[in-house]
C-alpha cells in the first residue's frame, strides 16, 4: 500500500495498491522534489473515467515502470473532482500547449509547479502513432539531467503565458450585461449548428447541453420564439430516447461517442443528470409534454434510488466500466448492452423478440461484440407491456455485476440536485423528492459548512474531505438553498444561501472588474489563480454565482448583489456570438436578468388550499428566473412578503418587475397568465401553460 491508502477519494484509492510511490497534491510532495532534485510527474483523473483506469492497468500496476517512476520522479496523484483548481490549471496548460486535453492528465513539472510537459493518455508500448509511457518517462529524464537549462526556459515561458491569460476575462470590467440584441445573436450562432436532423449541436461526440437548453427555454417564454423551443424539444426528445438514456433505470449517461445519441461513454454523473433532470422538467412546465414530465420524474428517482448515499447526500459518479461475466473481463458498457438471446433468455421466446423490436436491439448490434445499447426510438403501443418488458429486463440485469460507485459527495453537485429534486417533488406532487433535497442540504450544512461560514468541498461517509470549496461549491449550493426556499417557504434556507453569497462577494470577487476567481482569495497558491466563466459539464462558477446573486436581490432587494450579478455577466456579452454553445448558463441567466426577473410573493395561511394552489401556480410559471416566495401575511422575515396583505381576507399572489408591482390576484388563473404564455409580445406564439 502507498500513500494513497489514507486518502478519502476514491479515485485516489484505486491506485493504493499500485506499485508507484504516490502522494497526494500537498507542500511535502514538492519538498520531496525540491530535496531528491527530481522533476513531478502529476496524474490527474476521477473514478469514473475509462481511460484513467486503462493507464493505470497498462502502466501504474506494471512494476518495471513503477520502479523507473519511483527512481527518477516524485509522483502526484490528483482527484480532478477534489481538486478542480489544480486541474483547471494544469488543464489550461495542456490545451494551450497541445490544442487539446482529456483525462487522464499527465504533466511534468518543476518542484516549483511549472509545468514544462504535457499529455494525456499513454499507452505502455509505443502504438497507433503514441510514444509509450516508458519512453516519455525516459525522454522526460533525461532532458532533466541534461538540458536543465533549456527545460526551465520552456516552464517560464508556460507560466508567462498563464500569467497573461489571467487578465483576459478582467477586461470585461464596465461592458453593459446582455441585451436583446446579444440574446437574438446567441441563438442565431447556436442555430448555425444545431443538428436539424437528430437534435443537439454540433457532430460526434455528443454532450448534452444541459445549460444551452436551460437558456433556449428560458428565451422562449420571453420572447416567444418557436425556433428555441423546437430546438430544445427536440434535442430532449432525442436524448430521451437514445441509448444515452437509461432505458430501463432512468439516468443519463456522460456523453454519446456517435451523433445520434445512439451509443453513450456509459458513465452516470450526479451533475449532468441533476441538470437534466431540472431541464426535463422546465420543458415539460412550457409545454406540458408528457416525454418530458417521465423523463424528469425517472431522473430524479434515478438520483435518489442509485447514487443518494446513508447520509443523505449524492455520491459522484457510476462507473462506465463493469465485469462481463461472459468473457471474464471488465469491459465499458457491459452492464446496460444486451443481444436478442440475451433478451429471451430474461423474458421468454415471445416477450424476448418484442424487447427486441420495442428497444432496437439487433442482431448485429449497435455496440462492441454485437450487443446492443437499448432505445426507445417510440412509444409503446401498450404502456402495460411495455411496463411489464421493462421490469423484467431491470430484474434480470440487476443479477449482472453492477457498476462501481464514485460516492464521494460534491459540495456543488449536491447542490445542483437539491435544486433539481426540489422542483421536481414540488411539480410533480413527489414531497418524498423534496424531502431528499433536504437531507442533502442537511448533510452539507452538518458536514461542509464550517463554523466559519466556509465550505468543504467534499466529503466521504460523512467525514469531511480537507479541500477548500471553490467558487461553484458556494455557487450551486446557493442555488439549492434559494430553490430549496422557494419550494418550502422556509426562510432559513434563503438566510443561508445570503450567507454563501456574501463569501463569493468577499472571497471570490475582483471589486475592480466585478469579474469572479475559481479560488478563493486566501486559497493556496498556485502558478496562476484560476478563472474561466465558460461552462464545461457543469455551470462555470462564474455564471452559477451571477445566476444566485440575482435570484438572492430579487428576494430581498439587495443592490449590493444586483449589481454584482450584472457586473459578472458583462463577460457573457462578448462570448454571447462567439461561443454561445460554452456559456449558456450565463445566457439564461442573462434572460433572467433581461425579464426582470419577476417576483411573486403568495401570501396566506400555508395549509388554506387556496394558498397552495396560489404558490403551486407561481412555481409552474415559466418566466425566466421567476423567483417565489410563500408566506403568511404579514411576514417580516422576507423583504418580498413585507407588507403584503391579504386579499379581502383571501390569499393573495403579489407580482412585481423592475421595480413595480402589478394589482394583487387571488385567481390562479390570472397568476397563471402573468408569469407564462399570457404575457408574451404581440405576435409571439405562447409556450403552454402546463396542466396543475
Amino acid at each position: 500500500m502507498n500513500r494513497l491508502a489514507a486518502a478519502t477519494s476514491p479515485y485516489l484509492q484505486q491506485h493504493a495498491d499500485n506499485p508507484v510511490d504516490w502522494w497526494e497534491w500537498s507542500p511535502e510532495a514538492f519538498a520531496e522534489a525540491e530535496r531528491r532534485g527530481v522533476p513531478v510527474l502529476l496524474s490527474v483523473g476521477y473514478a469514473a473515467c475509462h481511460w484513467c483506469h486503462v493507464m493505470a492497468h497498462e502502466s501504474f500496476e506494471d512494476v518495471e515502470i513503477a520502479e523507473y517512476l519511483n527512481e527518477h520522479f516524485v509522483a502526484v496523484k490528483v482527484d480532478r473532482e477534489e481538486r478542480p483548481d489544480v486541474d483547471a490549471v494544469y488543464m489550461e496548460a495542456v490545451q494551450a500547449a497541445t490544442g487539446q486535453g482529456g483525462w487522464p492528465m499527465t504533466v511534468f513539472l518543476t518542484p516549483e509547479k511549472d509545468p514544462f510537459y504535457f499529455g494525456t493518455y499513454f499507452p505502455p508500448r509505443p502504438r497507433h502513432g503514441m510514444p509509450g509511457f516508458r519512453q516519455v518517462l525516459e525522454g522526460v529524464e533525461a532532458a532533466w539531467r541534461e538540458r536543465r537549462g533549456e527545460v526551465g526556459e520552456v516552464a517560464g515561458r508556460i507560466r508567462e503565458e498563464l500569467a497573461e491569460r489571467a487578465g483576459l476575462y478582467g477586461a470585461g470590467a464596465g461592458v453593459p450585461a446582455p441585451g436583446e440584441r446579444e440574446l437574438h445573436q446567441a441563438l442565431v450562432g447556436l442555430s448555425r449548428s444545431f443538428d436539424a436532423t437528430r437534435g443537439g449541436f454540433g457532430g460526434a461526440p455528443k454532450f448534452p447541453p444541459s445549460m444551452v437548453l436551460e437558456f433556449l427555454l428560458r428565451h422562449h417564454a420571453r420572447t416567444g420564439s418557436e425556433v428555441a423551443l423546437e430546438q430544445a424539444g427536440q434535442t430532449a426528445e432525442a436524448m430521451a430516447r437514445g441509448g444515452i438514456y437509461d432505458q430501463l433505470a432512468g439516468g443519463f449517461a456522460r456523453y454519446s461517442v456517435d451523433a445520434e445519441w445512439v451509443v453513450p461513454h456509459f458513465e452516470k454523473m450526479l451533475y449532468d443528470n441533476a441538470l437534466l433532470a431540472r431541464v426535463y422538467l422546465h420543458l415539460w412546465r412550457a409545454t406540458g409534454d408528457s416525454l418530458a414530465r417521465r423523463v424528469a420524474l425517472e431522473t430524479a428517482d434515478f438520483l435518489v434510488r442509485e447514487l443518494g448515499t446513508a447520509e443523505g447526500g449524492f455520491a459522484s459518479a457510476l462507473d462506465a466500466d463493469s465485469l462481463d461475466e461472459a468473457s471474464g473481463k471488465s469491459m465499458e458498457g457491459a452492464y446496460y448492452v444486451w443481444t436478442p438471446e440475451e433478451l429471451r433468455a430474461a423474458l421468454g421466446e415471445q416477450d424476448g423478440d418484442e424487447a427486441a423490436e420495442l428497444f432496437s436491439v439487433t442482431e448485429s448490434g449497435t455496440f462492441e461484440e454485437s450487443r446492443s445499447v437499448l432505445q426507445l426510438l417510440r412509444d409503446p403501443a401498450d404502456p402495460e407491456v411495455y411496463q411489464r418488458l421493462r421490469a423484467g429486463l431491470l430484474a434480470a440485469r440487476a443479477e449482472r455485476p453492477a457498476p462501481a460507485r464514485d460516492d464521494k459527495v460534491v459540495a456543488a453537485w449536491n447542490g445542483l440536485a437539491i435544486a433539481a429534486l426540489a422542483e421536481c417533488g414540488a411539480l410533480l406532487d413527489r414531497p418524498d423528492l423534496v424531502a431528499a433535497a433536504e437531507r442533502a442540504a442537511d448533510l452539507l450544512l452538518s458536514v461542509h459548512l464550517t463554523p466559519q461560514g466556509r465550505l468543504l468541498r467534499t466529503s466521504r461517509d460523512g467525514r469531511a474531505g480537507q479541500n477548500a470549496g471553490v467558487l461553484e461549491d458556494y455557487a450551486d449550493t446557493a442555488e439549492g438553498f434559494l430553490a430549496l426556499y422557494a419550494v418550502t417557504g422556509e426562510s432559513s434556507w434563503l438566510d443561508l444561501a445570503g450567507g454563501l453569497l456574501d463569501t463569493v462577494l468577499l472571497r471570490f470577487t475582483d471589486e475592480a472588474s466585478g469579474s469572479l476567481y475559481d479560488t478563493a482569495d486566501d486559497a493556496e497558491d498556485l502558478i496562476r489563480r484560476p478563472q474561466d466563466p465558460t461552462d464545461n459539464a457543469t455551470p462555470s462558477g462564474w455564471t452559477a454565482a451571477a445566476q444566485a446573486l440575482l435570484s438572492y436581490a430579487a428576494y430581498t432587494g439587495s443592490e449590493r448583489h444586483r449589481t454584482a450579478a450584472e457586473r459578472a455577466l458583462g463577460v457573457v456579452t462578448a462570448l454571447a456570438g462567439q461561443a454561445p454553445r460554452f456559456i449558456g448558463w450565463g445566457l439564461a441567466t442573462a434572460e433572467a436578468l433581461l425579464d426582470g426577473p419577476y417576483e411573486v410573493a403568495v401570501v396566506g395561511p400555508a395549509e388554506d388550499p387556496r394558498t397552495v394552489a396560489l404558490h403551486r401556480t407561481a412555481l409552474l410559471g415559466t418566466a425566466p428566473g421567476a423567483v417565489v416566495a410563500r408566506g403568511e401575511a404579514g411576514s417580516t422575515e422576507v423583504p418580498l412578503l413585507a407588507d403584503r396583505p391579504l386579499l379581502g381576507g383571501a390569499p393573495a399572489a403579489y407580482v412585481c418587475r423592475h421595480f413595480a408591482c402589478e394589482a394583487p390576484t387571488a385567481d390562479p388563473a390570472e397568476l397563471a397568465r402573468k408569469l407564462g404564455a399570457g404575457r408574451q409580445p404581440a405576435g409571439g406564439q405562447a409556450g403552454g401553460q402546463a396542466d396543475g
